[in-house]
C-alpha cells in the first residue's frame, strides 16, 4: 500500500519534492495559502492540492491529515512549522513529521517539542524519507571527519560573485557540494559547466567549518 505524504506550505521546495515523491510512489497532497502557488502546483499530474492556512485544523481535516502517514511542513516561518507538525501529530495523529527550520539553533527545541524530524533543506527531507539514504550517501562522498554535514539553500543575487559564473570557475572549499540548482520552477542537479543566474538558489552541502566560506564566495557576504 502507497504512503500518503501531506506537503503544506512552501512552492519551489513543495513542486521539488511532490514530483519526487510521486515518482518513487507515493500518495502525495499539498495545502498552500497562495492561489497562485495552488494553480501552478495543480498542474503536477497526480498531485492533490488544497487552499487554505496549513495552520488551521479544519484546513488539515480537508486535506485529510488523518489518513496521512507523513507530514512535511515547509513554509517560510519555523515557528508556523512547528505548529503545524504539532497539529498533524497530536490532533490528526500522524506517524511521521518533518519540520523545515532556517535557525539551526531551533533544532533542538523542535525536538524536545516532538517533532520527529527536523531539516534544513528538500534534500535532507527527501533522504529522511527514505530512510536517510540519501545523507549516508551525501556522508560517503563529503569527508566530515568529527564534523557535521550542513545542508543549506543560498539565493544568488544580480551583485553576487558567483552570478553568471560556470560551476568550475567556482573556488568553492573541496568539501562543498552544490547539490542542486533551483531557478524558477525548474530543479537542476548541477555540472561543472553549469552556469549560475541571478536569481538562482542553490542547496548547498558542506560541513560546519565550510558552510561561512562556501557562503561567502557564492554571495559575497
Amino acid at each position: 500500500m502507497k504512503k500518503r505524504v501531506l506537503l503544506i506550505g512552501g512552492f519551489h521546495k513543495t513542486r521539488f519534492l511532490a514530483v519526487s515523491l510521486i515518482k518513487r510512489g507515493y500518495h502525495v497532497s499539498a495545502i498552500n495559502s497562495n492561489m497562485d502557488h495552488c494553480v501552478a502546483l495543480a498542474d503536477i499530474k497526480e498531485l492533490k492540492v488544497f487552499h487554505g492556512d496549513g495552520s488551521k485544523p479544519f484546513i488539515l481535516e480537508d486535506a485529510n491529515a488523518y489518513d496521512t502517514e507523513i507530514a512535511i511542513a515547509l513554509t517560510g516561518r519555523d515557528d508556523d512549522n512547528l505548529v503545524i507538525c504539532e497539529l498533524c501529530k497530536k490532533k490528526f495523529r500522524v506517524k511521521k513529521t518533518v519540520a523545515l527550520v532556517s535557525d539551526p539553533k531551533k533544532t533542538e527545541f523542535f525536538y524536545r517539542m516532538g517533532i520527529d524530524s527536523v531539516v534544513c533543506a528538500i534534500t535532507a527531507i527527501a533522504g529522511i524519507i527514505e530512510q536517510q539514504a540519501l545523507l549516508d550517501e551525501i556522508a560517503a562522498l563529503v569527508p566530515v571527519g568529527k564534523g557535521h554535514i550542513r545542508i543549506a539553500q543560498v539565493p544568488i543575487s544580480q551583485t553576487a560573485p558567483a552570478a553568471n559564473k560556470k560551476l568550475w570557475e567556482l573556488s568553492l572549499p573541496s568539501d562543498v557540494i552544490v547539490g542542486c540548482v533551483l531557478r524558477g520552477d525548474k530543479s537542476m542537479i548541477p555540472r561543472g559547466d553549469t552556469r549560475i543566474l541571478a536569481g538562482d538558489e542553490l542547496l548547498l552541502i558542506s560541513t560546519d567549518e565550510h558552510e561561512t566560506a562556501a557562503v561567502l564566495e557564492l554571495t559575497g557576504r
